[in-house]
Formats: C-alpha cells, structure tokens, sequence
C-alpha cells in the first residue's frame, strides 16, 4: 500500500503506511469497452475513484499532457496505472467495477441491455448504493459522448455530458468574479484572462468530486439537468470521479489532492506581511521604504519590485540605470527589516531585448498558427512570449533569473501576466483601448512546442509556474513537495497548481466595495478547487473610472475602503497589499501605498492587523501543515463544516445567500466576515449552528461576548474591527494548538 498521508504529522511529513480498515480493495485493473469506433478505458484510481478515459479510432500514447499524478499520492494496491486493465469486451454488454465505498457501472440505453453509458453510485454504510452521477443520455438524444473532426488532422473536438439534479450544488471550478460559491447554473469558459482563472475541478454535494484533466480549451456548463465539459482540441479524453460520505468534503478534498497533489509548506516567513504597490521606481526608493518600516517598528516579510524594472521585455533582469548594485540593495533590506524581495517577470520578449536572438534561434519563443508570429503588443512594441512548454525554454528562463536576481539576492518571483496565448488583456496593452472596445477574438492562435493554444494552452501557466519551481528545487537541493525556501506569485493556475511553491492571486481588480465583496467568493472558489496558497490586492489593483474616489488615498472613501480590504487580508494565506494608486498630490513615480499613507487616523489600525498576523502566526502555520498533509482547506466555505449541522447554511449556499458568499470559516476556529459597505458601525453576522451540545460556542473577538449558534447576530463594527468570532479558547488559537 502507498503513501497515506493520515499519520504523517509527528513524523515530519516522512511517508509511512497506514492501513485502510475495511477498505473494498478492486479486484480489477480495469476494463476496455469498445463501442463502434469508440474505445472507453475504466480503471479503479487512488481511493474511492476512477479513472475514465475515451478516444475515437486512434489510440492514445497514454503520455499525453495531464496534470494527475499517475500512480497517485494515496490508493490500495490493486488499483490501475498508465494504460492497464484486465477485462475487455464490445458495448453490447453490461459490466460492473467497484474501488472502496464507490461503484461504476455500464449500462445500456431506455432499456436496451448494451453497456456504452456509465454511472457512478457510492456505496453507503448500510449497503444500499447512491447515484452520483451517469453519463446523460436521455431516451432519443444524442450520445452523452459526442466528438466532431474539426480539421484535417487527427485531434478532435469532444463534449461530454453528465447527469445532473436541479438541487445538486458545485463548488470550485477556479476563480471567476462572479460573487458566487454554487456554480450551478454558470457556463464557464476553459480560457485564462485577467481575474479569470476557470479550472475543471469541483467537489458536488452529491457527495463525489470530479477532475476534467484536459489541457485544452473547452467549456465547462453547469445545467438544471446536465453538466457538460467540452474540449476544443484533444487526442484523447481523461476524467476523474472520486466519492466520500455526502457532507464530508475533507475526505473529499483529501481524494482530490492524493490525485493533483498537495500543496508544500512556505517558508515561514512569507506568512507575514507583504508590501507592493505599482511600482517602486528605483533602488533608492526601495531601501528608504525598508528604512521606513525600520523606523516605524512595522514587521514586513517580502518588498516587491513590479513591472517594468527592466530596461525591455525579456531581458529578465533589472535596469541597471536604476538597480546598480542589486546585490548591495537585498542586503540592505534585510539588515534594516529582515524582509526578503520578489521581482516581478513577464512572459513577453521584444525584439530590442537582450535575450530575443538567442531565443528565437533556440526555438524558444512561442509562434503563431499563421501570421509573423507575435502574440501581443505592450508600450509601442510587438512582443512573442516565451514558451512555457518547452523544457529548454524554462532551463533558460531560469538562468537568466538566476543570473540577474536570485545570484543577487532577489530569490523570489512574481509570475505576472502568466495566462498563455497573449498577456491575458486581449486589446488592453498597447493604448488599443482608446480606440477599440473589442476585438473579434480573444487570443492569438498560438503554436508552443507541447501544441497549439486550442489543445494545450491550459497547460501555459502551469509550465510557467513549474519553471521556477524547477529553479527553486534545483538551488535549494530539494524535491518537490517538500517545504519551499522561496515562492513566486502568478496570476494563473490550473489543475495542480498547489503542488508548486507559488502563491496564486486573483488578478488586476478594481478598488470598489463591489469588488471587494466579490473576492470573498472568489477565494472559496480557490479553495475548493485546491488552492490553499491564495493571496490578492488589498486595496484593489486599478481605479473604476466610473468612480471618483476610487482608489485614491487622499479621499476618505478610498481610505475606508483600503483599510477595510487590508483587515480582511489577516485572515487569507497570505497577507499582501498591492496597487496602482492615485493621490492629490503626487511626490514620485506613482503614489504612495504604505501602510502610513492613509492618514493619521487609520495608520494605527492597518499597523495593528500587520502586527495580529504576526500573533496568528503559529495558528496559521498549523492551517498550512494541515493543506500539506491531507488537503485540507484553509478558507472554508460555510458548508464545508456546517452543511450537516445547520440547514439553514445548506439551503442558503443553494442560493448563494450573501451569507454564504460573503462568510467562511479561517481554519477550525475563526469564522471571518469581511465589511462589503461603506461608513459601516455594526455588522450582522450569522453564527452556525454547530454540532454536539454547546449553547454558547460563539466567542465576538472584540469583546469576548459569546452567542449561542443558529443565529443572526447584530455586532458593533467600527472602522477598526472587521467581525470576527471565534471557537474554543482564544490561548489555543494564538498558540496553533487546533488540530489535536
């Protein structure tokens, strides 16, 4: 039996055995239907799941681009790898397969005894079985796996369709600023933008999570009685299905990341407090703000250096007409605040770049299916991105970035503008938006080594991440996995990104309340799709022009706004402030975004939830060493722990209810609710009922006054308290103390 990751904590994360009491082992490897010109691969996968796989005539290589772990990080023995089974037989009969508690079945169609559709039922204590979902195929419709031939080659485009409930619930997907935690009813599309994260992963109420592991554009549509996944470009098809008691989403996300993988440990310090605004200018500027935060008594963990530090696109160093002695610089920050530095990179490579002939020589640049190849335009210049996807390409990256940072002390990496195809703001870049409002497509047609856009472009920020994760390992002498010395920031992911050291944020927003109440959503959105290293811009990123105090921090509505998004972010993985900021008076490059530069009056409480995260530290530590192990969710939606105990939280997440878009628990013991209102002096809060007998669990942070659960409680909210509540003793909290 493989790694069980159920006892690992006091043994400093070292793989041992543990035994699945009870478990039904697979007494089969899998099973090989052939249907007309279809083939369907069935196989038992991890614990309490499988693996489908289906193609039209030409068999896959069983190598194509994937983002599960083959075998995974948890499973019996017995279960299946790489293209293996046992049983083989046409879809003209019927077969069964059971792995644990979950059961797959084939079957015919309005009672024809042929077996081409499958269906999945978890196996209940008392023996009865549960329909999770079947492929949807309704009496005279068209197959629930559908391909069409789009070109001249053998790639195809698919749509699979799978039975669904007008009550069934879907939680994460990624991020889209939708303000919704149930994405039932959305139609999501597979591409990558600014703020735009979609990603084929979610858990169901139903009990059952599921994985699109597709590295294609697509679709993903979530109907009253049907889900579909579409993909635009693929060789073959590749899903996931893994079940857990209805309610117990830890089992499921625990299932979910043994396949995609868990997240690392940070490095301790990056847990603190992260200071970046758009954009320090010159070195200069960077060791008078460290010199600052040593003069004011602030603890700061990371000063970020943003884009256009370089002196042209690709060069991926500083402009040493403004960064002359790099090295000198790190050092000084660290003497002065302990702080590490990040810089920012972006994928793009203009021709005037330092780097451009090498890597066009080398085949490192991404192309274009027709066309001179570029993929974009910033400042005036033409730009081709590098390509993520070639293995030499990110082999170069690195040492460039190691040659011009981390050699230099700069040892972590913002991944900006990392979504693949173009810079992920179709006709924003190069001043087009002053003149077109839309164009009639929303990326280039990119060509990379690993494929086209159409059928790998989800693959683009993932690659990105992993080349400078594969940096990372290779300086550090460590493997994946195991706790990260440094980390990078990147505005994209996908399936699995959590298995990287790399933060993942939810991208260029803008500084109004509405926004901020949709990141609320957006983050458990994240959460359930695994990624616990989630962070964002306090502040918001830009202005709303609509807006005339937006984001300007001499206007006292831009500066409640501020300090209520800041107070928020104590109580996310990672703290960090960032922004293109206005003022009244500009004395540099761009405004200012320091914890003092918004008024006497509010600078000693954004100093005070600076300091309280330190305080948090040890619990926030634990919160992290749980992700690790098991996959256990950081922010937790409101029915992660309370869809059993309280059906008022199960119908109002039905219905994305503000409370269960706009609360979430912070680990076992803190439940957060962020102020979304302006000039706000109390708040109302709903306090779950919780499990077991207690009347009074709840505990009000500010003052200790406690309530029982089942609730709707008015509390006092001025400006310097965000609501906060807690469980159990306030000594076992500060001290980490929550999970034993």
């Amino acid at each position: 039996m493989r790694l069980s990751f159920l006892a690992l904590a006091a043994l400093g994360g070292t793989p041992v055995v543990v035994a699945e009491h009870n478990y039904y082992q697979p007494t089969s490897k899998g099973f090989r239907m052939q249907h007309g010109f279809e083939t369907v691969l069935v196989q038992p996968f991890g614990y309490d799941g499988f693996r489908i796989r289906a193609w039209p005539f030409r068999p896959p290589t069983g190598q194509e681009i994937g983002f599960v772990y083959d075998p995974p990080l948890e499973g019996p023995e017995s279960e299946a790898h790489g293209m293996s089974f046992d049983t083989a037989f046409l879809g003209n009969r019927s077969e069964e397969l059971r792995n644990g508690n979950m059961i797959v079945r084939t079957s015919g169609w309005g009672g024809n005894p042929g077996g081409y559709r499958l269906a999945f039922y978890r196996v209940e204590v008392n023996g009865s079985e549960t329909l999770l979902t079947n492929e949807y195929a309704p009496l005279k419709s068209i197959n629930p796996r559908y391909y069409s031939w789009n070109g001249p080659g053998g790639e195809f485009a698919a749509e699979f369709s799978f039975s669904a409930t007008p009550d069934e619930q879907i939680y994460g997907t990624g991020t889209q600023q939708d303000h919704v935690v149930n994405k039932k009813g959305m139609v999501i599309d597979l591409v990558n933008f600014n703020t735009h994260i979609p990603t084929p992963m979610f858990m169901s109420n139903k009990g059952y999570g599921f994985v699109w592991n597709m590295a294609s554009t697509g679709r993903m549509e979530f109907g009253q009685l049907r889900n579909k996944f579409t993909t635009d470009s693929a060789t073959a098809v590749d899903y996931f299905i893994v079940a857990a008691a209805s309610g117990d989403y830890d089992t499921l996300q625990q299932r979910l990341s043994a396949l995609t993988g868990r997240a690392p440990k940070p490095p301790s310090w990056s847990l603190g407090y992260i200071q970046s605004k758009l954009r320090y200018e010159n070195q200069t500027e960077v060791v008078q703000l460290a010199e600052q935060f040593h003069k004011r008594h602030i603890p700061v963990s990371l000063i970020v250096i943003d884009y256009q530090s370089w002196a042209h696109q690709g060069d991926w160093g500083l402009d040493p007409r403004l960064w002359p002695r790099v090295a000198e610089m790190a050092q000084k920050v660290k003497k002065l605040t302990n702080a590490e530095m990040m810089a920012s990179l972006w994928p793009s490579v203009a021709d005037d770049s330092l780097n451009y002939l090498e890597m066009m020589a080398q085949g490192f640049l991404s192309a274009t299916r027709s066309g001179p190849g570029t993929t974009d335009s910033w400042n005036g210049s033409y730009i081709r991105n590098y390509d993520s996807t070639n293995p030499g390409t990110r082999q170069f990256l690195w040492k460039t970035l190691k040659q011009n940072y981390f050699d230099k002390g700069i040892k972590n990496f913002w991944i900006d503008q990392a979504d693949g195809g173009a810079l992920g703001e179709a006709y924003q870049n190069n001043g087009q938006s002053d003149y077109i409002e839309s164009i009639p497509f929303p990326m280039p047609n990119a060509l990379y080594a690993a494929g086209t856009q159409s059928s790998i472009g989800k693959l683009y920020p993932w690659a990105h991440q992993q080349a400078i994760e594969e940096g990372f390992r290779n300086e550090s002498s460590t493997e994946m996995g195991s706790p990260c010395d440094y980390l990078s920031l990147s505005r994209s992911g996908y399936i699995g990104s959590q298995r990287f050291c790399s933060m993942i944020w939810s991208g260029d927003t803008t500084a109004v309340w509405e926004t901020l109440g949709a990141q609320i959503a957006s983050g458990l959105s994240a959460a359930a799709t695994g990624w616990g290293w989630w962070t964002l811009d306090a502040g918001g990123f830009q202005a709303d022009p609509t807006v005339s105090w937006s984001a300007n921090i001499d206007r006292p509505e831009y500066r409640e706004l501020y300090v209520r998004w800041l107070q928020w972010t104590t109580f996310l993985p990672f703290m960090r402030t960032h922004g293109s900021r206005a003022c009244d008076v500009q004395s540099g490059y761009t405004c200012d975004n320091e914890p003092w530069s918004y008024g006497e009056t509010n600078t000693p409480v954004i100093v005070s939830y600076i300091h309280l995260r330190y305080q948090l530290a040890e619990y926030i530590q634990a919160l992290f060493s749980q992700l690790h192990l098991t996959g256990r969710m950081i922010l937790r939606p409101l029915y992660m722990d309370f869809q059993t105990s309280d059906a008022r939280v199960a119908e109002w997440t039905r219905h994305n209810h503000n409370v269960t878009t706009q609360q979430y628990m912070f680990g076992p013991r803190l439940l957060v609710t962020p102020v979304t209102l302006p000039n706000m002096t109390e708040w109302s809060v709903y306090l779950p009922r919780t499990a077991g007998n207690e009347t009074r669990p709840w505990t009000y942070w500010w003052t200790n006054e406690t309530y029982a659960g089942g609730q709707m409680v008015t509390i006092p909210a001025p400006v310097e308290h965000i609501p906060l509540f807690h469980l159990g003793s306030r000594t076992d909290i500060l001290s980490g103390k929550v999970f034993e």
